[in-house]
């Protein structure tokens, strides 16, 4: 059985058991964060080859998530809101909820966009200039789009040597699971030049791949003009923070942010770190978050927000609505803080 299946399990025993209607008073804590990448039709709901579907859900599921919060008594809020909150600069007897999304894809404006006008649902994008560009190396769909479309791939990664089969999805899922870790630790300057090459090798343009993908600036000014919208930096590059230099990571998000400033006239105020689990960002990062004037940062590290994080605003958990779970009794479980109690070992923060 693989992680994913090991995990609906759990989410179904704790919703079916009532053990998290029991123990959700103590656990679910005052807000949660919701984060997304792409809102697509049929959006996770691949069969075959597609390991990065859990980077997407449909329009339908994201409209039946805010009814359902709304449902439970959560107040949906902006992310400016939440930051009142949980400076105590206003009050909020309800637990809140945060819809965020990274990266800045176009489908936000196509298909996103809609459902949150029609809830009447505040939400913020996090943008990477370089995608908005249309010139990032989304390396993983890289990966994916030339696996797919080859029957044997080969070359060095680590040092490592690699020639893999790839003529059918068990072949090519073996492929992305053989090849990803190796690609993602590598360092990013090196990642980079290694899936640009690697792809070039395939006949693979990672710039259209990026540009047919990314909002335009025209069109991130489109949606930001929405009063639902709020727009936040996402680095430069899409770099794994804890992976640059620190005069690097602070370039990259200090220039995120004026980037975005000199194209939409106002700068952002709150940041999410790319990757933003444990390997990708960690305390150096929050303190430097902190120094470069962000009111609040986001990880992707899993949780609930609790009133302690106040005293740690650049290193805030989030919950992802994964392409692979879309039902709403897994938001149920998810909300209820009981796999995420077990996940940090019964720790409220998991911060260093």
């Amino acid at each position: 059985m693989n992680k994913e299946a090991v995990f609906r399990n759990a989410l179904n025993l704790v919703h079916y058991s009532g053990a998290g209607r029991v123990a959700a008073p103590a656990l679910k804590g005052i807000g949660a964060f919701m984060m997304l990448h792409h809102i697509l039709p049929n959006g996770g709901l691949q069969t075959g080859f597609a390991p990065n579907s859990g980077l997407e859900i449909t329009p339908q599921f994201l409209d039946d998530v805010i009814r359902f919060v709304k449902q439970k008594g959560y107040r949906i809020v902006s992310i400016e809101e939440s930051w009142k909150i949980m400076t105590g600069a206003i009050s909020c007897d309800e637990p809140f909820v945060v819809f965020t999304i990274d990266d800045g894809y176009r489908d936000n404006l196509v298909h996103a966009l809609p459902v949150f006008q029609k809830n009447d649902c505040p939400f913020t994008i996090f943008i990477a200039p370089k995608i908005t560009d249309g010139t990032c190396e989304l390396w993983w769909q890289g990966l994916e789009r030339v696996i797919a479309a080859n029957d044997q791939v080969s070359g060095t990664i680590a040092a490592q040597q690699f020639n893999l089969s790839t003529t059918n999805d068990e072949e090519c899922n073996a492929a992305f699971t053989r090849l990803y870790w190796p690609l993602r630790n590598l360092p990013e300057h090196e990642q980079r030049m290694w899936i640009r090459k690697f792809c070039e090798s395939y006949h693979v343009d990672l710039d259209k791949m990026c540009a047919d993908q990314a909002m335009t600036w025209d069109q991130v000014k489109q949606i930001a003009s929405d009063p639902l919208c709020t727009i936040g930096a996402h680095t430069i590059h899409h770099y794994a923070m804890s992976k640059l230099g620190t005069d690097e990571a602070l370039k990259e998000a200090v220039e995120s942010r004026e980037q975005i400033a000199r194209q939409l006239g106002r700068a952002p105020e709150f940041f999410a770190y790319p990757y933003g689990d444990e390997g990708s960002a960690g305390p150096r990062d929050f303190e430097l978050m902190h120094k470069a004037g962000f009111k609040m940062a986001l990880t992707t590290r899993k949780g609930l927000i609790y009133n302690e994080h106040k005293n740690h605003l650049t290193a805030l958990p989030r919950l992802s609505l994964n392409g692979g779970y879309q039902q709403l009794h897994y938001i149920d479980a998810l909300l209820s803080g009981v796999p995420f109690a077990l996940f940090n070992k019964f720790r409220k923060l998991n911060v260093a």
